[in-house]
């Protein structure tokens, strides 16, 4: 890998991965809301930025996302489901990401392998949810599964080598999770950063289209 682009490269992990990749001597490019303005919810935005890169980037990685926005906790009923707060996180984890993938045609190279990977949660699985709660986050999450799986099939077209997948990075000691990680265990965000690295680099073009973990375990969707 020589060059990558990281989005949401303020965050927990998207900063501790691109900590990594520097260490690893790859030329990177970052983007966030907090350090640059770039604020995944805003079309214009997007493409402003993503419009004025010229790549190709061997990986492209949105680490970007919330838990709670404006103050809006996931539910635990159906009866707490606001719509504001829905729409606010379809906006973010879901079409934040479309609006990324808008571009990867451009973005990636057509001559080599190369991923592009949103950082999903293992939540959005439908065939997995055992627990229910977490109603509009869990919505949000399946829909950007689905958004990528699309894309994926789309993408192979043209870019034979590509990898397009959603990522779970397990349960991360960042500020998104601080609240909420209570007993279950939980990993360093370097930690994280190497374990999605490692997956990253052992997919293949098969696998394109796929929900894994950080393990490289596949996700049920």
């Amino acid at each position: 890998m020589e060059t990558a682009l990281i989005i949401g490269a303020s965050g927990g992990i998207g900063n501790a991965i691109t900590a990594r990749l520097q260490q690893q001597s790859v030329a990177v490019t970052s983007l966030s809301r907090s350090q640059d303005g770039f604020d995944l919810t805003n079309p214009e935005v997007v493409d402003h930025f993503l419009s004025n890169l010229s790549g190709p980037f061997d990986l492209i990685l949105v680490a970007s996302g919330a838990l709670e926005i404006d103050g809006a906790t996931p539910e635990k009923t159906i009866r707490s489901v606001s719509a504001r707060a829905m729409m606010d996180q379809f906006a973010l984890n879901a079409v934040g990401p479309a609006l990324v993938l808008r571009h990867a045609a451009r973005l990636l190279p057509r001559d080599r392998r190369a991923v592009f990977a949103v950082l999903s949660a293992r939540v959005g699985s439908i065939g997995d949810n055992r627990l229910g709660g977490w109603i509009s986050y869990r919505a949000a999450k399946a829909a950007v599964n689905q958004i990528v799986h699309t894309s994926a099939i789309e993408l192979a077209r043209t870019h034979k080598q590509a990898i397009c997948v959603s990522l779970h990075p397990g349960t991360v000691q960042t500020a998104f999770t601080q609240k909420y990680v209570g007993r279950h265990p939980a990993v360093a965000p370097d930690e994280a950063a190497h374990n999605l690295l490692t997956v990253t680099a052992e997919l293949s073009p098969e696998d394109t289209g796929g929900f894994f973990d950080w393990a490289g375990k596949p996700v049920p969707w």
